[in-house]
């Protein structure tokens, strides 16, 4: 059993407060992921993230393919951090932690992530050219679009 670790951070020159803002409402995931994605939210996105909280999407993240994918919040800590896990959805796992902080001038942002693909070996082979090429590409695009909201952080 493969386990695949992400790990990425980001410095932003906004308050903890507004980072905060930004990240705890689940409506701002469709503004930070690649239009190509078909991202649309069908429900459970109605009020400030919160454990518990179960939320449903749509999203086509290759091949044109129309994927249901229901995350749960699991941890929610005050302007310090949250965990999102896949209930249902592509992935056979999927665990997302973010975390946030405060800094000199703004606030970094860190996120960790495990996941593990289905089809056993099948599901492995395509992780060096098809998953993780992906995976990357998004939060690429996530990194460039807070700048674009927030400002490059000096």
């Amino acid at each position: 059993m493969k386990i695949y670790t992400l790990h990425k951070k980001q410095n932003l020159p906004i308050s903890l407060e507004k980072a905060w803002q930004f990240l705890a409402d689940p409506k701002n995931l469709k503004e930070i992921t690649p239009d190509y994605m078909g991202f649309n939210i069908k429900g459970g996105a109605d009020r400030q993230m919160y454990e518990g909280q179960i939320i449903e999407y749509i999203v086509t993240p290759i091949l044109g393919i129309k994927t249901k994918w229901v995350t749960e919040i699991t941890h929610v800590k005050n302007k310090e951090y949250f965990v999102d896990e896949q209930r249902f959805g592509p992935y056979k796992l999927w665990h997302h932690k973010h975390f946030i902080k405060e800094i000199d001038g703004g606030v970094e942002m860190e996120d960790l992530l495990h996941y593990k693909l289905p089809m056993g070996k099948l599901g492995q082979l395509t992780h060096p050219f098809l998953v993780k090429p992906k995976l990357e590409e998004i939060f690429q695009y996530r990194e460039k679009k807070l700048e674009e909201l927030f400002g490059k952080y000096k």
